[in-house]
């Protein structure tokens, strides 16, 4: 068993060694394993005699979609590479071996076209065939998508009883390629009961450093960094890195200095980077983490932290007492869900509740659908409401983030069947304060059901600060005097228990006049008993002002400038039941990603009379220029651009239609994309695309480990002017030039771009291409201009 309290030294780069012994360009190098074990194992040896505690096996893109190309069974090449790891491990004595595995290289729903359980089975296959191998455990690296590495930890979870590492690549900016922040990294991981965290591949130390700090600042468990040797260059027409092993050793210090319990390297190091980071870690003494602990739910890329002041929860997700809402869901009329969770958005809801729990539908499969479909088109947290432990398990495993589950209860029947959900699939719990006697009638009775409930999910290994309680809001009309049980109820869970507490507020008003008025009192009442989320509705008015107002007498709203900025705006007074329109405009529809409403609107502009053409220039493409704009300045990330992408699609395609039956269905120019010899990685290659076409570009998408000679063909039969090559490995750069030189000797009038993970404008430039693009945004524009100018 791994030794979690030592400071524990990774090995380097596996990928860089294979290189410099020779591995075939297209070659898989998982592969190896079976047909060159010796060089696999002499590999590890090299890192070991180097310093190394741990080695991890040659496996990390060793999968299902890799399988085939590689010539023999994926069980047989993951059994393989874990014993050549363990075999050099035992070599050395007292060393540990991983079971290393990456992404699968392909995208989920809703992004894009794989099931969240085909992707838990993906990584399933693997860990079932390393398991009992000699693996000490089994290490998740070098993620991008969040959703995707939970898939791959409840694969663990679900496969195996080793230790669990996990790490993800993030840009510069502070998020990976799918948006998710350092912070609900950290968050989701450790409610899902991972043993470490950390960071990986990507980019150098020196610009991992930012990111580490944060890591450090939240993480409860150890944390794994291994950056690569820096960032790109080219060096005597070779690609190489700009850290050198001395300068890495010194990185590596004060990251372990800093708390950073293991290290290691990736792309670009060597056995020579980690003898230097073995002497200079020398001496150095494990620091325990020491982050706050704080109560938090989040989304990929939202954090909602329960600690930093009151949190509104939105409730306009529940059927109970909407005949609108009832209707959608029975229709599964998914957009007026989405629009509805937009709204409370725009009104500022932190989070939002959602419940799908109708009689007459399956509510397990909507609940689980909703989620999806609302986590692909807003940030915001969800709690998952329902009283069905089926329908909140299902929920909780595809939800994508830390969610919080609505409810759990003191019986006994509860505690023993969503208590476990909630530790498996990585939540937070709501515990309501009643059992099987009902909701107590005093503010005593209802603490020691919400002390049994903390009880029990400590037991269940779910946190103190994981477990938010609710006491309860009796309606006032008939059982008047709960409504002061309930205050006091508050009060006393938050000085005894010191854990977070939720109210649905409105229920106090039913059956009295003037509700809104009732209910903000009750809120304002509750705030002053220790309330910190309130579930309300965020647009009526009165509940907004009282929760703005009580941030400012609370002392969370700083020298109450949103107060002030909110009063200043002088906004029309909303209704507290403000009717929403019927359906959303174009513009709106495909900024949000509402794929049935963009249609519809395309089909409502037509009937009114407005040409095809019209709609396209004057209301789709300002549309995805805004959405563009949002994308490069941080405002959305990829899942939210995908969105908007494909509800501008369905929109295109209405009017192509109508255009191919008056004889003008056109596209606009013609590129041809690929993904270069030698590498099989087209996730980035795949979002360009997508984002092209609804450009209206006419878009040939060659694939990837694409030959020079293929592309030049591809040009040549399409009549294409413009080429988009991608790369997202060092070891392809080289064949990115070869292709280049081909399309200049054979197609010398096209204009090239390029573009991947590990592309800069320096390495664009030595492969020889026209323009470098860092994102599917930047290409769009590049492509744009390069159309303009053809015509």
């Amino acid at each position: 068993m791994i030794d979690m309290g030592k400071i524990l030294l990774f090995d380097g780069a596996m990928g860089t060694m294979l290189q410099r012994r020779g591995l075939k360009l297209g070659a898989v190098p998982e592969a190896l394993n079976l047909t060159a074990p010796e060089e696999i194992t002499a590999i590890h040896k090299e890192y070991l005699e180097a310093g190394a505690d741990v080695v991890l096996s040659n496996t990390f893109g060793a999968n299902r979609f890799k399988a085939e190309k590689a010539g023999a069974p994926l069980a047989d090449i993951v059994r393989a590479g874990v014993r050549n790891a363990r075999a050099a491990a035992d070599s050395f004595g007292g060393r540990y071996a991983a079971l290393d595995i990456g992404p699968c290289g392909r995208v989920l729903k809703p992004s894009g076209d794989l099931e969240f359980d085909e992707a838990v089975e993906v990584f399933a296959e693997i860990v079932r065939a390393g398991e009992g191998k000699g693996a000490d455990f089994i290490l998740l690296e070098t993620f991008t998508d969040l959703y995707e590495l939970k898939a791959a930890v409840i694969a663990a979870k679900e496969n195996s009883k080793l230790p669990i590492f996990a790490t993800m690549s993030f840009e510069e900016n502070g998020t990976t390629f799918f948006g998710a922040c350092v912070e609900s990294m950290v968050a989701t991981l450790e409610a899902l009961g991972v043993s470490a965290l950390g960071v990986n591949c990507s980019l150098g130390p020196k610009q991992l450093a930012p990111i580490v700090k944060r890591i450090l600042a939240c993480a409860h468990i150890p944390v794994l960094v291994q950056p690569n040797a820096g960032l790109p260059v080219i060096r005597d027409g070779e690609t190489a890195y700009d850290v050198t092993p001395e300068q890495f050793a010194e990185y590596a210090r004060e990251f372990v200095a800093e708390g950073v319990r293991f290290i290691g390297g990736c792309c670009g190091t060597t056995p020579e980077y980690i003898r230097l980071v073995r002497g200079a870690i020398e001496g150095l003494a494990p620091k325990e983490p020491d982050a706050p602990r704080r109560t938090v739910i989040c989304s990929p890329s939202r954090v909602v932290d329960f600690d930093g002041g009151i949190t509104v929860i939105g409730e306009r997700l529940n059927p109970t007492g909407k005949k609108a809402l009832q209707a959608a869901l029975r229709a599964h009329d998914t957009d007026y869900l989405l629009r509805e969770a937009l709204r409370q958005q725009e009104q500022g809801a932190q989070a939002l509740d959602l419940n799908t729990g109708l009689p007459d539908i399956d509510e397990a499969a909507a609940l689980a659908e909703a989620a999806q479909k609302i986590q692909a088109v807003t940030p915001l947290p969800l709690q998952l409401d329902s009283s069905s432990p089926e329908a909140l398990a299902r929920a909780a495993r595809v939800y994508n983030g830390k969610p919080l589950l609505n409810s759990v209860n003191g019986k006994k029947e509860s505690l023993e069947s969503i208590l476990p959900i909630a530790k498996k699939y990585g939540c937070a719990v709501l515990g309501l304060a009643l059992d099987e006697n009902g909701v107590p009638k005093t503010a005593e009775a209802r603490l020691e059901i919400a002390r049994r409930i903390v009880a029990a999910a400590k037991a269940a290994g779910i946190p103190r600060e994981d477990v938010l309680i609710d006491c309860l809001v009796m309606t006032a009309s008939a059982q008047q005097e709960q409504a002061a049980e309930t205050l006091k109820a508050l009060a006393l869970v938050k000085k005894e228990l010191g854990v977070k507490t939720v109210l649905g507020v409105s229920n106090v008003s039913f059956g009295l006049p003037m509700r809104p008025v009732v209910n903000r009192t009750m809120l304002a009442m509750a705030f002053a008993m220790g309330l910190d989320a309130p579930i309300m509705n965020p647009g009526d008015a009165g509940m907004a002002e009282t929760v703005a107002a009580a941030r400012v007498l609370l002392g969370e709203d700083k020298e109450a400038a949103a107060y002030i900025a909110r009063c200043s705006a002088a906004a029309p007074e909303q209704k507290p039941e403000a009717k929403q329109e019927s359906r959303a405009d174009i513009h709106y529809a495909i900024t949000h990603g509402l794929e049935d409403e963009a249609a519809k609107a395309a089909e409502e502009l037509l009937a009114g009379g407005t040409q095809p053409m019209e709609v396209i220039e004057e209301k789709i493409i300002p549309a995805l220029d805004a959405v563009g704009k949002d994308y490069e300045t941080g405002a959305i990330f990829l899942p939210q651009l995908i969105k908007s992408a494909e509800a501008a699609k369905a929109s295109f395609e209405v009017l192509r239609a109508k255009l191919a039956r008056e004889g003008g269905a056109q596209k606009g120019a013609k590129l041809v994309i690929a993904t270069v010899y030698g590498d099989i990685h087209d996730i980035g290659k795949n979002i360009v695309r997508v984002i092209l076409e609804n450009y209206n570009f006419d878009v040939t998408d060659l694939g990837r480990d694409v030959p020079p000679e293929r592309v030049a063909e591809a040009v040549r039969g399409t009549g294409a002017k413009i080429v988009g090559l991608s790369a997202l490995m060092t070891t392809t750069v080289a064949s990115m030039k070869d292709t280049i030189a081909l399309l200049r000797r054979e197609c010398p009038d096209v204009k090239i771009i390029v573009g991947g993970a590990v592309l800069t404008p320096h390495l664009a430039e030595y492969a020889g291409a026209d323009y470098y693009a860092k994102d599917a945004m930047e290409t769009v524009r590049i492509a744009e201009k390069l159309s303009a100018e053809a015509k």
